[in-house]
Protein backbone atom coordinates (compact mmCIF):
# COMPACT_ATOMS: atom_id res chain seq x y z
CA UNK A 1 0.00 0.00 0.00
CA UNK A 2 2.67 2.64 1.03
CA UNK A 3 4.31 2.01 -2.89
CA UNK A 4 1.20 2.59 -4.16
CA UNK A 5 0.30 5.46 -2.39
CA UNK A 6 4.24 6.55 -3.45
CA UNK A 7 3.25 5.91 -6.76
CA UNK A 8 0.21 8.08 -6.86
CA UNK A 9 2.29 11.10 -5.20
CA UNK A 10 4.96 11.11 -7.40
CA UNK A 11 2.99 10.95 -10.39
CA UNK A 12 3.67 7.51 -11.65
CA UNK A 13 -0.08 7.34 -12.90
CA UNK A 14 0.03 7.77 -16.98
CA UNK A 15 -0.25 11.93 -16.56
CA UNK A 16 1.10 13.61 -19.40
CA UNK A 17 4.77 15.28 -19.39
CA UNK A 18 4.89 19.02 -18.33
CA UNK A 19 7.84 21.03 -19.96
CA UNK A 20 10.39 21.41 -17.45
CA UNK A 21 14.28 22.23 -18.28
CA UNK A 22 17.41 23.80 -16.37
CA UNK A 23 15.11 26.81 -15.17
CA UNK A 24 11.98 25.10 -14.87
CA UNK A 25 11.17 22.27 -11.88
CA UNK A 26 9.96 18.99 -13.32
CA UNK A 27 7.27 18.46 -10.73
CA UNK A 28 6.72 14.81 -9.71
CA UNK A 29 4.13 15.09 -7.21
CA UNK A 30 5.35 16.72 -4.02
CA UNK A 31 8.79 16.91 -5.64
CA UNK A 32 10.57 17.79 -8.32
CA UNK A 33 13.93 17.68 -10.07
CA UNK A 34 15.51 19.92 -13.09
CA UNK A 35 16.78 18.99 -16.53
CA UNK A 36 19.32 19.92 -18.74
CA UNK A 37 19.42 17.98 -22.52
CA UNK A 38 22.02 18.34 -25.04
CA UNK A 39 20.92 19.12 -28.62
CA UNK A 40 21.40 16.59 -31.27
CA UNK A 41 18.98 13.54 -32.28
CA UNK A 42 19.19 10.31 -30.93
CA UNK A 43 19.02 8.40 -27.59
CA UNK A 44 21.24 9.78 -25.13
CA UNK A 45 22.74 8.64 -21.53
CA UNK A 46 21.69 10.66 -18.40
CA UNK A 47 23.76 11.59 -14.99
CA UNK A 48 21.94 12.13 -11.90
CA UNK A 49 23.85 14.51 -10.40
CA UNK A 50 22.83 14.51 -6.02
CA UNK A 51 23.38 18.17 -4.26
CA UNK A 52 25.64 18.81 -0.97
CA UNK A 53 23.46 19.24 2.19
CA UNK A 54 21.77 22.44 2.03
CA UNK A 55 21.83 22.67 -1.67
CA UNK A 56 19.22 22.25 -4.73
CA UNK A 57 18.67 21.36 -7.76
CA UNK A 58 18.17 24.72 -8.97
CA UNK A 59 21.47 25.28 -7.55
CA UNK A 60 23.56 22.20 -9.43
CA UNK A 61 22.27 23.36 -12.48
CA UNK A 62 23.60 27.06 -12.47
CA UNK A 63 27.05 25.01 -12.41
CA UNK A 64 27.88 26.04 -16.17
CA UNK A 65 31.18 23.11 -15.98
CA UNK A 66 28.30 20.40 -15.44
CA UNK A 67 26.41 21.35 -18.21
CA UNK A 68 29.03 20.96 -20.25
CA UNK A 69 30.20 18.13 -19.45
CA UNK A 70 26.78 16.86 -20.24
CA UNK A 71 27.31 18.32 -23.74
CA UNK A 72 30.82 16.82 -24.47
CA UNK A 73 29.59 13.11 -23.30
CA UNK A 74 26.12 13.35 -25.31
CA UNK A 75 24.47 13.22 -22.44
CA UNK A 76 21.65 14.28 -20.10
CA UNK A 77 22.33 16.40 -16.47
CA UNK A 78 19.59 15.55 -14.27
CA UNK A 79 20.05 17.35 -11.33
CA UNK A 80 18.26 15.86 -7.71
CA UNK A 81 16.08 17.74 -5.39
CA UNK A 82 16.17 17.16 -1.93
CA UNK A 83 12.84 17.42 -0.11
CA UNK A 84 14.43 19.22 2.77
CA UNK A 85 18.15 20.32 3.70
CA UNK A 86 19.70 16.46 3.24
CA UNK A 87 18.38 13.47 1.72
CA UNK A 88 16.32 10.92 3.08
CA UNK A 89 18.55 8.03 3.82
CA UNK A 90 19.20 5.97 6.48
CA UNK A 91 21.15 7.39 9.85
CA UNK A 92 21.37 10.83 8.92
CA UNK A 93 21.73 13.48 11.93
CA UNK A 94 18.13 14.98 11.26
CA UNK A 95 16.61 11.15 11.86
CA UNK A 96 19.39 8.90 13.31
CA UNK A 97 17.08 5.76 14.16
CA UNK A 98 15.81 5.55 10.41
CA UNK A 99 17.01 2.83 8.70
CA UNK A 100 14.49 3.03 5.69
CA UNK A 101 15.48 4.59 3.11
CA UNK A 102 12.54 6.59 1.56
CA UNK A 103 14.83 8.09 -1.56
CA UNK A 104 14.23 4.88 -3.71
CA UNK A 105 10.62 5.91 -5.13
CA UNK A 106 11.81 8.91 -6.11
CA UNK A 107 14.90 8.28 -7.72
CA UNK A 108 12.30 5.70 -9.65
CA UNK A 109 10.11 8.34 -10.03
CA UNK A 110 12.56 10.35 -12.20
CA UNK A 111 13.93 7.72 -13.93
CA UNK A 112 10.55 6.64 -15.51
CA UNK A 113 9.48 10.23 -16.02
CA UNK A 114 12.91 11.20 -17.95
CA UNK A 115 11.73 8.95 -20.89
CA UNK A 116 8.62 11.90 -21.36
CA UNK A 117 11.27 14.40 -22.38
CA UNK A 118 13.76 12.83 -24.00
CA UNK A 119 15.12 8.93 -25.61
CA UNK A 120 16.97 7.72 -23.25
CA UNK A 121 20.28 5.10 -23.54
CA UNK A 122 19.42 2.87 -20.77
CA UNK A 123 22.79 1.23 -21.01
CA UNK A 124 24.34 4.81 -20.50
CA UNK A 125 22.59 5.77 -17.41
CA UNK A 126 24.60 6.95 -14.13
CA UNK A 127 24.25 8.07 -10.78
CA UNK A 128 26.81 10.62 -8.87
CA UNK A 129 26.86 13.34 -6.30
CA UNK A 130 29.32 15.64 -3.79
CA UNK A 131 29.26 14.77 -0.41
CA UNK A 132 26.03 14.00 1.27
CA UNK A 133 25.27 13.53 -2.55
CA UNK A 134 27.69 10.85 -2.79
CA UNK A 135 26.06 9.36 0.56
CA UNK A 136 22.94 9.56 -1.62
CA UNK A 137 24.68 8.14 -5.04
CA UNK A 138 25.79 5.15 -2.72
CA UNK A 139 22.66 4.33 -1.09
CA UNK A 140 21.29 4.28 -4.67
CA UNK A 141 24.21 1.50 -5.72
CA UNK A 142 23.40 -0.07 -2.53
CA UNK A 143 19.12 -0.53 -3.09
CA UNK A 144 18.44 0.19 -6.83
CA UNK A 145 21.36 -0.81 -8.78
CA UNK A 146 19.28 -2.12 -11.72
CA UNK A 147 18.83 0.72 -12.97
CA UNK A 148 22.18 2.25 -13.67
CA UNK A 149 25.17 1.29 -15.60
CA UNK A 150 27.23 2.76 -12.52
CA UNK A 151 27.56 4.57 -9.84
CA UNK A 152 30.75 7.81 -9.11
CA UNK A 153 30.17 8.85 -5.18
CA UNK A 154 32.43 11.96 -4.96
CA UNK A 155 33.94 12.46 -0.73
CA UNK A 156 30.71 10.82 0.75
CA UNK A 157 29.49 7.69 1.81
CA UNK A 158 27.03 5.93 4.42
CA UNK A 159 26.21 6.83 7.40
CA UNK A 160 27.20 4.71 10.23
CA UNK A 161 26.33 1.84 10.74
CA UNK A 162 27.82 0.97 7.14
CA UNK A 163 25.08 -2.14 5.64
CA UNK A 164 26.52 -5.44 5.87
CA UNK A 165 25.55 -6.22 2.59
CA UNK A 166 23.10 -4.72 -0.08
CA UNK A 167 20.28 -5.78 -2.02
CA UNK A 168 20.44 -4.96 -5.28
CA UNK A 169 22.99 -6.62 -7.53
CA UNK A 170 26.44 -5.22 -7.59
CA UNK A 171 27.30 -2.69 -10.59
CA UNK A 172 29.99 -0.87 -11.32
CA UNK A 173 31.39 2.11 -9.14
CA UNK A 174 34.06 4.32 -8.83
CA UNK A 175 34.58 6.28 -5.62
CA UNK A 176 36.71 9.19 -5.61
CA UNK A 177 37.76 11.15 -2.55
CA UNK A 178 40.47 13.79 -1.20
CA UNK A 179 42.76 12.56 0.96
CA UNK A 180 42.66 15.35 3.48
CA UNK A 181 39.09 15.91 3.57
CA UNK A 182 38.34 17.54 7.00
CA UNK A 183 34.24 17.56 6.30
CA UNK A 184 33.93 13.92 5.36
CA UNK A 185 36.93 12.29 6.58
CA UNK A 186 37.70 8.80 4.56
CA UNK A 187 37.47 7.25 8.06
CA UNK A 188 34.21 9.20 8.98
CA UNK A 189 33.84 11.65 12.04
CA UNK A 190 30.77 11.85 14.83
CA UNK A 191 27.75 14.20 13.73
CA UNK A 192 25.25 14.87 16.32
CA UNK A 193 24.15 11.28 17.69
CA UNK A 194 25.61 9.73 14.55
CA UNK A 195 28.36 9.40 12.50
CA UNK A 196 29.77 9.49 9.12
CA UNK A 197 30.80 6.29 7.93
CA UNK A 198 33.99 4.71 7.30
CA UNK A 199 34.95 4.44 3.37
CA UNK A 200 37.14 1.61 3.38
CA UNK A 201 34.45 -0.30 5.45
CA UNK A 202 32.06 0.48 1.89
CA UNK A 203 34.26 -0.21 -0.15
CA UNK A 204 35.07 -3.88 1.20
CA UNK A 205 31.41 -4.37 1.98
CA UNK A 206 30.82 -3.69 -2.26
CA UNK A 207 34.46 -5.67 -2.98
CA UNK A 208 32.87 -8.83 -0.94
CA UNK A 209 29.16 -8.16 -2.36
CA UNK A 210 30.66 -8.23 -5.99
CA UNK A 211 33.58 -10.68 -5.85
CA UNK A 212 36.03 -7.16 -6.67
CA UNK A 213 39.92 -8.52 -7.04
CA UNK A 214 42.52 -6.30 -7.54
CA UNK A 215 43.42 -5.94 -11.28
CA UNK A 216 46.67 -3.53 -13.29
CA UNK A 217 45.42 -0.17 -14.81
CA UNK A 218 47.26 2.59 -16.60
CA UNK A 219 47.82 5.47 -14.07
CA UNK A 220 44.72 8.58 -13.72
CA UNK A 221 44.97 11.61 -15.82
CA UNK A 222 45.76 14.46 -13.33
CA UNK A 223 46.22 14.22 -10.07
CA UNK A 224 44.58 11.21 -8.93
CA UNK A 225 46.08 7.75 -7.73
CA UNK A 226 43.21 4.96 -8.18
CA UNK A 227 43.27 1.60 -7.28
CA UNK A 228 40.36 -0.85 -9.72
CA UNK A 229 39.47 -4.17 -9.19
CA UNK A 230 37.31 -6.04 -11.22
CA UNK A 231 34.72 -9.23 -10.80
CA UNK A 232 34.52 -12.22 -12.81
CA UNK A 233 30.99 -10.39 -14.55
CA UNK A 234 33.48 -7.52 -15.62
CA UNK A 235 31.99 -5.09 -12.92
CA UNK A 236 35.03 -2.63 -11.64
CA UNK A 237 34.91 -0.92 -8.52
CA UNK A 238 37.87 1.47 -8.29
CA UNK A 239 38.90 3.75 -5.23
CA UNK A 240 40.65 7.36 -6.32
CA UNK A 241 42.22 9.96 -4.49
CA UNK A 242 43.63 13.29 -4.52
CA UNK A 243 45.82 15.16 -2.07
CA UNK A 244 43.63 17.56 -1.06
CA UNK A 245 40.33 18.33 1.01
CA UNK A 246 36.99 18.64 0.22
CA UNK A 247 36.20 19.36 -3.11
CA UNK A 248 34.64 18.75 -6.18
CA UNK A 249 36.61 19.18 -9.75
CA UNK A 250 34.61 18.02 -13.10
CA UNK A 251 37.59 16.31 -14.54
CA UNK A 252 37.59 13.85 -11.81
CA UNK A 253 33.78 13.25 -12.64
CA UNK A 254 33.91 12.51 -15.73
CA UNK A 255 37.08 10.32 -15.32
CA UNK A 256 34.34 8.42 -13.07
CA UNK A 257 31.72 8.38 -15.49
CA UNK A 258 33.76 7.52 -18.62
CA UNK A 259 35.09 4.39 -16.52
CA UNK A 260 31.52 3.08 -15.50
CA UNK A 261 30.23 3.55 -18.65
CA UNK A 262 33.01 1.61 -20.31
CA UNK A 263 32.67 -1.40 -17.51
CA UNK A 264 30.53 -4.24 -19.08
Amino acid sequence: MRTLALAVLLGLTGLPAIACGPDTDCVLGERSYRLYVPGGDGAKGAFLYAHGYRGSAAGAMRNGALKRLADALDMAFVALDSAGPDWAIAHTPQAPGREEVLEYDYANAVLDDLGNHFEVDPSRVVATGFSAGGMMTWTLACGMSERFQGFIPLSGTFWTPVPESCPSPPSNLVHIHGTEDPTVPLEGRPIASTSQGDVFVALAMYRAHGGFAPVATDPAPGEMSCDRERSSDGLILEFCTFAGGHSFSIDRLRYGIEQVLAGE
